[in-house]
Parts: C-alpha cells; structure tokens; sequence
C-alpha cells in the first residue's frame, strides 16, 4: 500500500497488475483445488465480503457488500453456505436460510461494532420510549436484528430510513457516524446509538488533507461509517458496492479509497487502467500505525484459504441460533429486501 503522506504523484501512464489467478503447482494452487473440490461435493456456495484478502475473494463464487451478500444468501439454491466475513454475517445468512448448514472459516472473527451494541442494553433503552421504531445497521447480532424493526446496510440506508413511518420516533444503532451521515441526507431526525467501527474511525483529517495534496487528480471516495470530519472532505461518500460503480463509471483515473483495504483488490481487478491508493492511518505521534499504512479490519483478515478448506472439509464451525431468535430477526430482514428491491 502507498503512504500517502510521503509518496509523489505518480506518471499518468502507470502500469497496473494483471490479475491471473494463483500459480500452477503452488501451495495456493492446491488449496484452491481443494475448495473447488469441496464446494462441488457439498453443493455449497462461497460469499466473500469485499473486504476478505484477495485469496478468498479470487475462489469465491460471490464477492460485495452486506446488502449484496444478504441478497445472495437469501436466493441461494446451494446446500451449505461457506460465509468468508466476519460473525453477524453468517449469522444474516442462517437468519435468511435457517434450515441450512451456514459454515464460517473463523468462529473468532467477530466485529467491534456488533459489540458495540448488547441487546439487553437496546432492550433496556427501547422500553423508555415506547415509540421507538429501531432501525438496525447488519452489523449488529441476531438477537439486535430481532429486537429491530428494520435492518439497513450503507447502500440502501437511505431509501429505508425514507420509508420509515413519518409518526415513529427513529432510534438507528448501532453506528453513529453513519446514523449521522443518513440524518444529514434525509433530514429526518434520529436517536443515535453511540457505537462505531475502530477501523473507519481511524481515518483522520489530516489524512484525506495529505492525500488531496499529494493526489490532487484523484478523487476521495469516503465509507459513510467514517467521521464527519473526513466525509466532509470526500467527493464522494457511499457504500463500498456504490464505490466499485461509481469508479468504474467515473472519468477520473486515481481515487484515494477511505474504508478498509481489503477492497482495493477487487477495484484493481473490475477498474483495469485506474489507480486506487489506500489512505494512511496515523496515530498521534505521525507514526503508520500498521505495517501496510492503511486501514484494515483484523476480523476480516482472520479468515484464509486454509481455514476454509479446513471449515468445509470438517463441517464446522457452523453457525446455530435459538429458533425463536431466528424467527424474531427474519422479520426486519425481509422487511429491507422487501424495501429494497421496490424501485
């Protein structure tokens, strides 16, 4: 990844990677035999988030976003399910299939925000104000989801946030900075839960400050989960599907991408002849503060080829949910897809 702080603006005519697949004969090569060769045998289909390492993604039958991914779980006619992303993803999918054996390569990789937000301590705030009408980000548990009215994803967070009954007083968990980023474009009011993603609040302004100067062609292309103070430096603020269209669509060649790594790899791939630089995190003594210089997830990252060989070969770790809780948190769920797809 580029340090955006002390690189140079780059020639014009910048050759970029091609992207091939694995060497014949290698160690990634045989794990992706192996995989392939499970996937047939279970009938089971592989969805990666965009923001797993870029082995993943390559043997995944789908890669996108959380809205992306519920859509895929939800119309899949596949046995298993072999979910590469972190807990409540999986759990989103058993949700939508729970007759389905739902297989996730790393049972640890959990996510900072789902945590953020207990369900007891939502239950307890919901009970002051019977009124409420509980709006939940996917990145949130099962039983969140179930205690929900509707679920959203940056991608259509607008559009159901709109949709919302105009009476209800809207309480959005559990992420405040894209909470904020949706009441800023609707203007409707909202109680926010006070949780946040550790990865995109680590993008500072002085970051996307240093990356304008040093790139001062590309465009800055901002997650809604970031602070304030870096979506109002952006072009553009959107979910990290919506970034992979406007990239391809856009006229400009370099974009300073603001969520979390593991994306730029599928840019590279789907935007051939277009530069995507990573913006630096720092901390307060100037320092990068990981080795790559940007900002990754380190759930995400938990997840490797060989513990999604080992997850379907074993079966396990799989995902289970009380009954009643899967019940509970299908119905917000149908909810957006319904919402969703109305044009």
């Amino acid at each position: 990844m580029i340090d955006l702080a002390e690189a140079q603006p780059r020639s014009a005519n910048l050759t970029l990677p091609q992207f091939r697949g694995p060497r014949p004969g290698s160690e990634t090569a045989a794990l992706v035999a192996e995989i392939l060769a499970l996937k047939r045998q279970l009938n089971a289909v592989i969805l990666a988030h965009n923001y797993q390492v870029p082995e993943i993604q390559d043997v995944a039958d789908f890669v996108g976003d959380s809205l992306g991914l519920a859509q895929q779980a939800a119309g899949t006619s596949a046995d298993v399910i072999v979910f590469c992303g972190v807990h409540f993803m999986a759990e989103t999918a058993k949700i939508l299939n729970p007759g389905k054996l739902v297989l996730l390569p790393d049972l640890n990789a959990g996510c900072s925000l789902e945590e953020s937000c207990p369900a007891p301590k939502l239950a307890a705030l919901q009970a002051t104000n019977p009124n409420f009408y509980t709006i939940a980000y996917i990145n949130c548990s099962a039983a969140v989801k179930a205690l929900s009215d509707v679920i959203v994803t940056s991608g259509n967070a607008l559009k159901i946030v709109n949709a919302a009954p105009k009476d209800r007083d809207l309480l959005f968990v559990p992420d405040e900075n894209l909470g904020q980023w949706v009441m800023e474009q609707t203007g409707r009011p909202m109680t926010l839960w006070r949780g946040n993603c550790y990865a995109h609040v680590e993008f500072q302004r002085d970051n996307i400050i240093r990356a304008r100067a040093a790139y001062p062609d590309a465009e800055i292309v901002v997650h809604p989960e970031s602070l304030r103070e870096v979506r109002e430096l952006a072009d553009v603020v959107c979910s990290t599907e919506k970034m992979i269209t406007h990239c391809k669509s856009s006229p400009a060649k370099r974009f300073v991408i603001v969520t979390e790594s593991g994306i730029i790899h599928r840019m590279r791939k789907e935007c051939p002849g277009k530069e995507f630089l990573c913006a630096p995190v720092y901390d307060v003594m100037r320092m990068p503060t990981d080795n790559c210089r940007c900002s990754e997830c380190r759930y995400m990252k938990m997840n490797t080829l060989e513990k999604l060989r080992d997850c379907m070969q074993e079966r396990t770790p799989h995902l289970e949910l009380p009954a009643d809780i899967l019940a509970q948190a299908r119905v917000p769920m149908e909810r957006m897809l319904e919402i969703s797809a109305r044009s």
